[in-house]
């Protein structure tokens, strides 16, 4: 009995943090921010490294303010619940490889978990290849989870190592506001694209707050499906799928089909690949890229080290020809996501089936 209501409370607050964050995708939509990516953290992520000079990409330069509402809602709701704690340590290198990789993906498909949702909500049925590769990523990772596979145990850090990204988060939302001379600022595409500033970290603050609280995770919620026939987490997503579906029917702004979507390419195969990467990579990290940003935010410093690896796959994707465009995907993005998928196999033998081999040789057995 105890269980059951404590599991109708958990899809309480998934369903409900999954209705905000369609609303409010939708709200910033209208202030400004992109069709069909109303929030999108590696696409905000991607925005915010070339705002910096990390890429010379003039049309996706703009630090987006709802990264660090997204960080600070998380940090700010975990000192309140006294579950902040600065932590981390595991596997640092084989982290950012993967999340750089996942980054890759993302930006060869054009959203993170989140715009796919979106992407869906709006009529892009490009997104539903997406989920189809999403999905198949996941039960990849499933699989070597299953096995066994691990990074290791976070263990307690100083608090510098917790605070680190949330401070870079505030220096962030420093700079968009002064403006400082060294910030690029896109006057055109995507990155002209956006809400006012303290609009945007506002409901980015809230959203943090919400997904610390209810632990929302898109590839966790698939992955739960595969591993403990347990869907309560997906239904968050759920949520955002309708809600954003019934905003656009409303407004006028749905679109059904494969060409003309916004921000979008019709590469199919490159669709379905791009989000396995995405998947597998989540899975193996424990977390999406906006989960990554929520952990960040409570301390932990190894998803923190996947925000950076995040910033610096989003600047390489568009230095080095790699990311999508609505023309398409290059071949440096084929490639990319070949290699991508081929570091992430070998990082799960070596954590999985040789580690355990090792295990067993050092008991004798």
């Amino acid at each position: 009995m105890l269980q059951d209501k404590t599991q109708n409370r958990n899809l309480f607050w998934l369903i409900g943090t999954g209705g905000i964050i369609g609303l409010f995708a939708m709200g910033l939509t209208k202030f400004g921010n992109p069709l069909n990516m109303g929030i999108c953290a590696a696409c905000f992520i991607r925005d915010t490294a070339g705002a910096l000079g990390l890429d010379n990409a003039a049309v996706v330069q703009y630090i987006r303010p709802e990264i660090a509402g997204f960080i600070c809602g998380a940090l700010i709701l975990s000192i309140v619940k006294r579950e902040w704690k600065g932590q981390g340590g595991s596997a640092p290198l084989a982290r950012f490889l993967i999340a750089f990789f996942v980054m890759i993906g993302a930006l060869v498909f054009l959203g993170c978990p989140l715009r796919l949702m979106l992407r869906l909500g709006g009529g892009d049925l490009n997104a539903l290849i997406g989920l189809a590769g999403f999905a198949s990523g996941i039960a990849l990772g499933s699989f070597f989870l299953y096995k066994g596979f691990t990074l290791g145990q976070a263990k307690g850090q100083p608090l510098v190592n917790g605070l680190a990204v949330p401070l870079i988060a505030l220096a962030l939302l420093v700079f968009i506001i002064i403006k400082p001379a060294f910030i690029k600022m896109s006057a055109e595409g995507v990155g002209s694209m956006h809400a006012p500033v303290l609009i945007a970290f506002a409901a980015a603050l809230v959203i943090g707050a919400l997904v610390q609280k209810s632990g929302l995770c898109m590839s966790g919620g698939i992955r739960n499906i595969f591993l403990i026939k347990n869907a309560t987490m997906f239904w968050g997503y759920v949520t955002i799928f309708v809600v954003t579906l019934i905003g656009n029917v409303i407004s006028g702004k749905l679109k059904f089909g494969f060409a003309g979507q916004p921000i979008a390419h019709t590469e199919a195969l490159w669709n379905f690949f791009g989000m396995v990467l995405v998947g597998y990579g989540s899975v193996l990290l424990g977390g999406c890229p906006l989960r990554q940003l929520i952990m960040s935010g409570e301390g932990n410093s190894d998803a923190g080290i996947c925000v950076i690896a995040f910033i610096l796959a989003g600047a390489t994707a568009h230095n080095f020809g790699i990311a999508a465009s609505p023309a398409g995907v290059p071949l440096n993005g084929k490639i990319a996501v070949a290699i991508g998928f081929t570091v992430m196999v070998m990082a799960s033998i070596l954590c999985t089936f040789l580690k355990q081999a090792a295990t067993n040789e050092a008991k004798g057995t």
